[in-house]
């Protein structure tokens, strides 16, 4: 699967010229969207690495921004406008309010304790998870699918952090968004 994954982000270009670079309006949303969702996770956890000084937050936050630049690419491929340069790239200013709300909800939580920041961390991978599969469902291109598939693997390994450095401390992460089933799946998947 990884390997397939890598494949597909390789040959980007010559899909992209092979099919065409017509997208309806909701894939192009979608692009947008996971752009600025990625951004959430860069910010939150580049927030809560300042405050906390700990991984996973310092390392998901890197792996955050490889993911920013590769919907980027996908924005640039297809010629859509990029929500996060429209913003300046300002850290916590976001162009879609609802991903504006959760920033703002997150970092408050993230800010309460070291277990909430960690909280926040796992709740923004069950986000990204959810939307991705939801957005994949939207799409045929095989670039898009590969890059979300992509973040997707991304996501659950980042839930897996989460979730493990919440068990060393004694506490078991309760999934929020994802079905526990859905969840309990990821969890006792394998690091990719």
């Amino acid at each position: 699967m990884k390997s397939t994954i890598l494949l597909l982000s390789l040959l980007l270009p010559l899909a992209v010229f092979a099919q065409g670079t017509a997208l309806s309006q909701a894939e192009k949303n979608a692009l947008a969207y996971m752009r600025e969702e990625e951004k959430l996770a860069r910010d939150v956890y580049d927030s809560m690495f300042r405050k906390w000084d700990v991984n996973p937050f310092g390392n998901i936050r890197q792996s955050e921004r490889v993911h920013m630049e590769r919907m980027k690419n996908l924005l640039d491929t297809y010629g859509l406008a990029d929500p996060v340069t429209a913003n300046k790239d300002l850290a916590g200013k976001f162009s879609d309010p609802v991903l504006q709300k959760y920033y703002d909800e997150l970092i408050r939580l993230g800010t309460l304790s070291l277990a909430d920041a960690l909280k926040a961390g796992a709740r923004i991978e069950e986000l990204d998870i959810a939307d991705l599969e939801e957005r994949m469902a939207l799409t045929n291109h095989p670039d898009i699918i590969a890059q979300f598939n992509y973040l997707k693997m991304g996501s659950e390994n980042h839930l897996r952090a989460f979730t493990r450095r919440l068990r060393t401390n004694g506490i078991i992460y309760v999934p929020v968004i994802l079905t526990k089933k859905k969840f309990d799946e990821i969890i006792a998947g394998d690091n990719h």
